[in-house]
C-alpha cells in the first residue's frame, strides 16, 4: 500500500510554502502561487483558497508518487520528509538526495539549500526541519 504525507509533513510543506492567491515570481524567478504551485502559473493569475488546495493535493500526489515510486521501507516521518524534499526539489533531486542510500539522508539533505547558485536561508531552515523530521521516530 502506497504511503501518504502524516500530518507533521503536511505542516512543513504549508508553513514553508505559505498560501499566496496571486501569483508571484520565487527566489529564482519562476511563477508561483497557493502553497508552492507552479505548473502552469502567469503573471497577474489569482486563484481562491478552494483552488490552492487542490492544487496542493495534486502536487503532493506527484510529490509522493516520486517518493513512493523508490520502492523504500520507510517510517511515517521519513517519508514525509522525503516527500516535502522532492514537493520543493523534485524527483531528480530526490534520485541525487538518495544515490548514497538511507543511512546518508540526514548529512545530505542540508546539502540542498541552494537556489541560483547561492545558499538561501529559508531553503538552510526548511532542510534543517526536513532533517529534524526524518530523524523523528
Amino acid at each position: 500500500m502506497p504511503q501518504t504525507i502524516n500530518d507533521a509533513g503536511l505542516k512543513l510543506i504549508e508553513s514553508f510554502e505559505g498560501l499566496r492567491l496571486t501569483s508571484y515570481q520565487d527566489s529564482v524567478g519562476v511563477w508561483t502561487i497557493g502553497y508552492g504551485h507552479t505548473k502552469g502559473v502567469a503573471q497577474g493569475q489569482t486563484i481562491t483558497q478552494q483552488q490552492a488546495e487542490a492544487f496542493l493535493q495534486q502536487d503532493l500526489a506527484v510529490a509522493e508518487t516520486a517518493v513512493n515510486g523508490r520502492g523504500l521501507t520507510l517510517t511515517d516521518n521519513q517519508f514525509a520528509a522525503l516527500v516535502s524534499f522532492t514537493f520543493n526539489l523534485g524527483a531528480g533531486n530526490l534520485a541525487k538526495l538518495l544515490k548514497n542510500g538511507l543511512a546518508a539522508v540526514p548529512d545530505r539533505i542540508p546539502l540542498f539549500d541552494h537556489a541560483g547558485g547561492r545558499a538561501l536561508p529559508g531553503l538552510t531552515r526548511r532542510r534543517a526541519a526536513e532533517r529534524a523530521l526524518y530523524l523523528t521516530p
